[in-house]
């Protein structure tokens, strides 16, 4: 690695402020202490503008040169996970249920860095902002910035991301032109009929058979390769019908499944498609229903015109780069900013050996923070310097 691009970078203040970050983490929505020690950190770099309260409890932390040229702009995540810590390291979780087990306490640090970096190579033309958003792990952090009245005048030319992925080479760029990672959203199907005495089933409505065939038919979609253009899924999370009350045939349902794509026509179209079958089956039967949409996070595409700028800053930094030939299959709710400017999200090698993401044994490893810095730093001196 070229340890020189980063000589004025003090890392163990990195390291510190991760593990102070990981030891008081915050749940989505509720991340305001997360933003005071981050903007505490970031006023040491002397940023020319902070923007408070952005799409929750975000933030933006600009460096401005002054000078007209590229608006770019590196995007990090403030929310923890409501996991349980069992961990007994100095720096582990000091809050009941709530841990950094998808690394975002690492994702800060890498970011934070960056303003270290801009304030010991100043700018000669154009800006840099730096974003720690809230809400990600709900789906609403990227939809609240991009909805924020203040963001059309900030917002970057580009946006840049990265996520650490255990079962990668520490400190391996990982990247693909197009999807990157899935949409996915979840649907809740909710079905009224009419309870009946259980002796007397033929005198209510009760939903059981439009269930049962509803939740059929939604896992055989992705089956019809003829349809889709890439992989699509159809995952059941939970189902209730009626009540415990044997006297009592059923009058009410609700499903919950998670749809995920690689594609996004592909989830227009899959969620076309099981709103034909749940319209189908209800109306069949005479039953009253509504689905609602939560969670809802867009497909991450990579234009083909950022991967030269990825390889490039990848070659400046020293880091090996593994070109993907699938798209990941969970999601991220950077895809929002596609919407608003142009967007490049990358994996970032965490261990081979780490635990994955999500694991009460995660924990975002510190050696991954230097190779994520030359990254975005050298993104800074191919576009700006």
């Amino acid at each position: 690695m070229h340890n020189s691009l980063l000589q004025n970078i003090d890392l163990s203040a990195l390291y510190y402020l991760r593990r102070q970050l990981h030891s008081q983490p915050d749940l989505s929505g509720n991340e305001s202490e997360t933003a005071r020690i981050i903007e505490s950190f970031m006023q040491t770099t002397q940023p020319d503008r902070i923007i408070h309260q952005l799409g929750g409890n975000g933030m933006a932390v600009i460096y401005d040169s002054g000078r007209p040229g590229p608006k770019i702009g590196f995007r990090c995540e403030l929310d923890a996970l409501p996991i349980q810590e069992t961990n007994t390291w100095p720096h582990r979780s000091n809050r009941d249920c709530i841990s950094h087990k998808c690394g975002h306490d690492g994702h800060m640090s890498i970011v934070s860095g960056i303003g270290m970096w801009l304030h010991a190579n100043p700018l000669p033309y154009g800006q840099v902002m730096l974003l720690f958003q809230p809400a990600e792990e709900t789906g609403e952090g990227a939809y609240g910035v991009i909805n924020d009245p203040r963001w059309p005048d900030i917002k970057p030319d580009w946006l840049f991301g990265l996520h650490n992925i255990p079962g990668y080479p520490e400190g391996t760029v990982l990247w693909k032109d197009g999807p990157f990672c899935a949409a996915s959203k979840g649907m809740m199907i909710r079905m009224n009929g009419v309870t009946s005495h259980a002796a007397e089933p033929e005198k209510g409505v009760n939903p059981a058979q439009s269930l049962a065939r509803i939740m059929l038919d939604m896992q055989a979609l992705p089956t019809n390769k003829n349809l889709w253009q890439q992989l699509v899924l159809v995952t059941p999370i939970f189902a209730h019908l009626g009540e415990k009350a044997f006297g009592t045939s059923a009058g009410y349902a609700e499903f919950g499944a998670t749809l995920r794509a690689f594609d996004p026509d592909d989830m227009k179209l899959l969620t076309l498609k099981i709103e034909e079958i749940i319209r189908y089956y209800c109306q069949n039967q005479g039953l009253n229903y509504n689905v609602n949409y939560l969670e809802e996070f867009p497909a991450t595409v990579n234009p083909s015109i950022a991967g030269p700028y990825v390889r490039k800053a990848a070659g400046m930094s020293g880091l090996s780069i593994r070109e993907l030939t699938e798209p990941f299959r969970w999601s991220e709710d950077f895809g929002w900013y596609r919407e608003t400017c142009q967007t490049a999200f990358m994996g970032l090698g965490a261990g081979e050996k780490q635990p994955g993401l999500h694991h009460p044994d995660y924990d975002f490893p510190d050696e991954i923070i230097a190779p994520g810095l030359q990254m975005f730093t050298s993104l800074i001196r191919e576009i700006l310097f």
